[in-house]
């Protein structure tokens, strides 16, 4: 059930980007008179599940067929026909004159027609190719500005994190647990989470620490752990050990614990750190030791007993209400240049973990996966506010990824666009099919290589 349920947020939130991506073609390409001749959500190859297609203000539909019936592009190939496919790997909007995905070169046999792609100047053929980059972002700053309007943004400021636990490959970076980050190359952090984000994408390496009542200075070695820190949580807010309950079926009802108790230290171990104390209650199985608590403005030592399992037979208070957590709550005017900023901010991200990717030296390329990857971001339970969170980042990489100058894409269009302008001079078409043919094979090995790196962590999880 949970593999059907992030399968189905999946397929909806990339039908969406589609339909957004694809719409944004149709609307320049229609803009300047250029005919759109198919326009379908999902992949057809054989056949269609349905097709659509207005003639005589009337709407026909074509369901389960190979080939549309003939009347429809013989006599109203001016008319879009609309469609769905059965292979919900993308979508596609097919513009007349234009040569892309589908390898469809029968219009070059003949004079290029008024209506036809190849007739506009650059120009409109670049707005034509970045239109659908450009909806996306527009999509992007919508569902963040509504996003924010719903449920507001709550997060956890660096200033309220007294200490940090630390997962074994931060500890080999030099950090310690409970130490304080006070700043990032010199400047504070607002938000927790984006304490790795400034290490990992934006190269700012040199974290500052207290420790014990002193600063220390940590000097992270990027290339060996951006990627680590891109792709993993290896600092978190430490959560004290604060008792709620003690119930009369614990063996320590009669120690003299009480709810509120902050822990902070067992024997001669001083920590208020949850994971710490609990940590340490194993080394005390079936045996008797002392506790170190602050009850309201008072320091006790209480002794208390650890069963065989090293527990003590309390309830804590959830982690939860332990971290300071500051919400941000906005109107319906204020959400939306809320948004765009959150839009930007996301679009910086992008643009910089391509960086990463792209070099070497971080062997970042091996976090690169396929859909398997994308569907496990979402919760195996429906979750309209991660959906849509997920659906307005995957729109900002949709943009950004299909701004690459590879053929196949729409930044390779736009780059041939932008080359005509500053030259005067319009690539042949066989230079423009050979293009297509390489940009093609390209996001090939690209897709294989990363559906090669999802089934390796399949495997070696």
């Amino acid at each position: 059930m949970e593999i059907i349920i992030k399968a189905s947020q999946l397929i909806l939130s990339l039908s969406v980007l589609i339909i957004v991506h694809e719409f944004g073609h149709f609307f320049f390409a229609r803009l300047f008179k250029i005919r759109t001749e198919k326009f379908y959500l999902f992949f057809n190859p054989s056949f269609s599940i349905v097709r659509i297609k207005r003639i005589d203000k009337k709407w026909r539909f074509s369901w389960f067929s190979k080939n549309p019936p003939e009347s429809w592009d013989a006599e109203h190939a001016d008319k879009t026909e609309w469609g769905l496919g059965w292979l919900p790997l993308g979508g596609y909007c097919k513009i007349a004159g234009m040569i892309d995905e589908s390898m469809d070169t029968e219009h070059l046999r003949s004079e290029a027609q008024c209506w036809e792609f190849r007739s506009k100047p650059a120009w409109q053929r670049l707005f034509v190719m970045i239109g659908g980059v450009l909806f996306n972002v527009i999509l992007a700053f919508v569902v963040y500005a509504g996003v924010l309007c719903k449920w507001g943004d709550d997060y956890v400021a660096t200033r309220d994190v007294q200490s940090i636990m630390c997962d074994s490959v931060a500890l080999e970076m030099g950090f310690q647990n409970g130490d304080k980050i006070l700043s990032v190359n010199g400047k504070p952090v607002e938000r927790f989470s984006d304490v790795q984000k400034r290490i990992a994408l934006y190269r700012e390496t040199e974290i500052t620490v207290e420790r014990e009542g002193k600063t220390k200075i940590i000097d992270i070695d990027y290339y060996k752990y951006a990627s680590y820190l891109a792709g993993n949580i290896a600092l978190f807010p430490s959560v004290p050990f604060v008792i709620d309950q003690v119930s009369d079926s614990s063996i320590n009802r009669d120690s003299g614990l009480s709810h509120g108790d902050v822990v902070i230290g067992i024997d001669n171990i001083r920590s208020n750190n949850m994971m710490v104390i609990k940590g340490s209650l194993s080394k005390y199985k079936n045996s008797e030791v002392g506790l170190t608590v602050i009850r309201q403005n008072d320091t006790l030592a209480i002794p208390v007993k650890i069963n065989e399992q090293g527990l003590m037979g309390v309830r804590l208070k959830a982690a939860d209400d332990q971290i300071p957590v500051v919400e941000q709550r906005y109107g319906l005017l204020s959400a939306f240049p809320a948004g765009v900023q959150k839009a930007k901010n996301r679009i910086k991200d992008q643009l910089y973990e391509l960086r990463l990717m792209v070099t070497p030296k971080t062997k970042a390329y091996a976090k690169v996966g396929s859909l398997l990857s994308i569907g496990n971001a979402y919760n195996s339970s429906w979750d309209w506010h991660r959906f849509w969170n997920v659906t307005a980042l995957l729109s900002i990489m949709l943009a950004v990824l299909n701004l690459l100058p590879i053929p196949a894409l729409d930044g390779g269009h736009v780059m041939f666009a932008i080359y005509e302008i500053v030259t005067r001079h319009k690539p042949s078409d066989k230079f423009l099919i050979r293009a297509q043919v390489f940009g093609m094979v390209i996001l090939l090995i690209i897709m294989v290589f990363a559906l090669g790196n999802d089934i390796k962590r399949l495997i070696f999880r």
